[in-house]
């Protein structure tokens, strides 16, 4: 695609734009905020989003390249701060979309270039305005390792000097106008001894590019001066200003060198020959085996659970027909459910902004289309964390969903603290959310994960060898998530993990990729004394449905919470049929956090007799009320209920829709209200039952998702 970088001068933003004609898009403009002309004087602006030292040197930065500049005065200040930006006036950041929007105009550019690295504050702001223009940001830079990063940096070629520094350590007289070449060294000290950023993302210094491979002239410095800033003792703020350069000609230009080399390490997967461990028969604790899910009827009204203490309730129920014979379209159906949902929300105090995990079931993926055009004007601004699958639903619907809400957000108790990680950007790091879902919602200490399939994140196409690198691959992603979201958050923090696939084959796979992932990290934290992996993780359930987003094999959806002392309890009760064996298995975080519950129920049929249904709800129904209340003793807990899988023409279906909703509306202490949704309290109240030998056994699926 056709490309404005948004440029500053320094490293990243060149770096970035290497990345970009690596993969394949077409830089044609370069674009750049100044300071206003009364501050020409100075190269240092108070700007938590510009880079300005050394802006009167980007007009031979864009000679060098041989290509346009555009440039607009900074004429706002940062009046909004907030971690989630919205439309500001006066603040800086609608000078960008000014700017930007010129660029658009001129150049037709569908892509924006940014040198982003670790600041969400800066990301969210160019995402936004890149939103409202319609251009598709490209940062490829985003949460690399920093220490790599650099290494790569000058082993392209890039000539940058450093011509800001505010970091202890950082000497004014000593380190300005060195190269990354020769800080290399220091700056791998200094973050060792005192954690400053190998990069400079926490302002410790700032750069200017020289020379690199997509410059057809290099620029020379000929005369600068030191400006002091802020004489500070230990770490003195300064800056080099440029006072005259020029350019010269380069004997090699490297450009065409940069093409195809894309460095995105999914990439190599394409090539990687993968070892059969899908054939392995190592076996989990719980295995939901079905192709034909019964969700709640069509024909019920929204269903509301009752609020927990901390603010959490599930909406269930959510469901759009077809009437084509009255003339209206699948986007009509969808915009009345949507319309109905938010009228329902209101009469419960809640709005749309308020849900933080969607469950999207749809009757066909070709439908998806349709139904995600009005999905996302309905959640625009930190929509909620999203799992979508095929599921068989009823003749004439068209979809079925889920919510949970939170409606805490008024108090400043932890529990009730939201955050919201919605990265727009193409990068290397994982698929960006391009969609209306954000990657991860967070309150308070549990994250919600949005599901995710093997997607190459640079391309945004599905991996191509074959579901054992699509297990690994998307199962990565969901580590690279949950670390984003919060730097202590680990896969052994996942309380309760839902993997889907299109085919029971897949279930080992999905079974040994999730253990040998969870062996890989035990691996590494033995080798740390001071680290602490708890003995008890996720329990693993897996789902076979007819279909998934984009085609995908497998897709892995998982809640989890990050508890300081990362300790679990397990809880485990057994009970005896005629016909079945039923066990309940409950794990739960550190009491001392008391923040999130998994609780899995597990059947072994020992009779190929059909199953009564009745007598088998029941019993499990039972069983799992012992854990909760077992569990919840000092927690508040909302009502439970479930969500049924189960083994296609082993139950009715007709009879599995009209009987597990009474008996599995449950109620726990404190809240008296039935409901047909799933469990809450901000936990995770996972129920399955699980046939051993799916191939040779009857028997059937209950579970609530979290």
């Amino acid at each position: 695609m056709k490309v404005v970088a948004l440029i500053s001068g320094g490293k990243d933003s060149c770096y970035n734009m290497m990345h970009c004609i690596a993969a394949g898009h077409q830089i044609v403009a370069l674009a750049n905020l100044r300071p206003a002309r009364n501050k020409e004087d100075t190269d240092e602006l108070d700007s938590y989003m510009y880079q300005t030292v050394g802006h009167h040197a980007i007009d031979l930065y864009a000679e060098a390249m041989g290509l346009p500049l555009y440039r607009h005065t900074i004429k706002g200040t940062s009046v909004n701060t907030s971690r989630v930006y919205t439309r500001c006036e006066g603040d800086e950041v609608e000078d960008l979309y000014q700017l930007l929007k010129l660029v658009k105009d001129e150049e037709g550019v569908e892509g924006v270039s940014v040198g982003a690295i670790l600041s969400d504050y800066q990301r969210v702001r160019v995402e936004d305005v890149c939103k409202r223009l319609a251009l598709q940001p490209l940062a490829y830079l985003w949460r690399q390792n920093q220490e790599t990063l650099l290494r790569e940096m000058i082993s392209s070629n890039i000539q940058a000097i450093i011509i800001k520094v505010a970091a202890f350590g950082l000497d004014p007289d000593k380190h300005l106008g060195k190269t990354l070449a020769e800080m290399e060294p220091y700056l791998l000290e200094l973050s060792k001894k005192y954690g400053v950023h190998i990069c400079g993302e926490g302002g410790e210094y700032e750069t200017f590019t020289l020379d690199c491979p997509l410059f057809k002239k290099k620029i020379v410095v000929d005369s600068s001066d030191v400006v002091v800033h802020s004489a500070d003792a230990f770490a003195p703020v300064a800056y080099l200003r440029l006072l005259k350069l020029h350019l010269e000609d380069k004997v090699h230009s490297l450009n065409e060198v940069l093409v195809g080399s894309c460095s995105c390490e999914i990439k190599c997967f394409e090539d990687k020959t993968w070892p059969a461990f899908w054939e392995q028969k190592e076996t989990l604790h719980i295995t939901w085996h079905s192709s034909r899910p019964t969700l709640v009827k069509s024909s019920k009204p929204l269903e509301f659970s009752g609020k927990s203490g901390k603010g959490y309730q599930w909406i269930a129920g959510i469901g759009a027909q077809l009437h084509l014979s009255e003339g209206r379209t699948a986007q009509d159906s969808a915009k009345n459910v949507f319309s109905s949902l938010q009228a329902h929300l209101n009469s419960k105090g809640l709005d749309l902004t308020d849900i933080i995990l969607v469950h999207l079931y749809v009757k066909s993926m070709k439908d998806f289309v349709v139904i995600n055009s009005v999905y996302m004007t309905v959640f625009d601004l930190c929509p909620p964390a999203r799992v979508c699958v095929e599921a068989p639903l009823p003749e004439g619907m068209l979809f079925q969903m889920d919510c949970l809400a939170h409606h805490g957000m008024i108090s400043d108790a932890p529990y009730c603290q939201k955050q919201v990680m919605h990265v727009q950007s193409i990068s290397h790091w994982a698929p960006a959310n391009i969609g209306p879902y954000s990657q991860c919602i967070q309150v308070g200490d549990v994250l919600y994960c949005a599901g995710q399939i093997a997607l190459v994140p640079c391309t945004m196409q599905l991996i191509s060898a074959g579901i054992e690198a699509e297990a690994s691959v998307s199962l990565s992603h969901v580590a690279k998530v949950l670390q984003a979201m919060s730097h202590n958050a680990e896969l052994y923090h996942v309380l309760m993990v839902n993997c889907y696939v299109t085919d029971s084959k897949y279930i080992s796979v999905a079974q040994a990729t999730w253990q040998k992932k969870l062996r890989e990290l035990k691996k590494v934290k033995d080798e740390d004394i001071h680290s602490d992996v708890p003995t008890v993780c996720g329990e693993l359930a897996v789902i076979v449905v007819p279909s998934l987003p984009r085609a995908a094999s497998i897709e892995w959806h998982v809640i989890a919470v990050v508890d300081e002392q990362q300790q679990r309890q397990k809880l485990v009760l057994m009970r005896s049929l005629e016909y079945c064996q039923i066990k309940c298995e409950a794990v739960q975080s550190h009491p001392a956090c008391g923040t999130a519950i998994v609780i899995s129920l597990s059947m072994t049929s020992l009779s190929t007799s059909t199953v009564n249904l009745d007598r088998v709800m029941h019993d499990m129904v039972e069983l799992f009320k012992q854990a909760a209340e077992k569990i919840s003793e000092d927690d508040d807990m909302t009502p439970l209920a479930f969500r049924t899988f189960y083994r296609k023409n082993i139950i009715e279906r007709e009879a599995l829709q009209a009987e597990p909703m009474e008996c599995s509306a449950v109620s726990v202490p404190g809240h008296p209200q039935p409901v047909q949704a799933q469990v809450a309290d901000e936990a995770v109240a996972n129920i399955a039952s699980l046939c051993k030998e799916p191939a040779a056994a009857p028997g059937m699926l209950v579970g609530g998702a979290i």
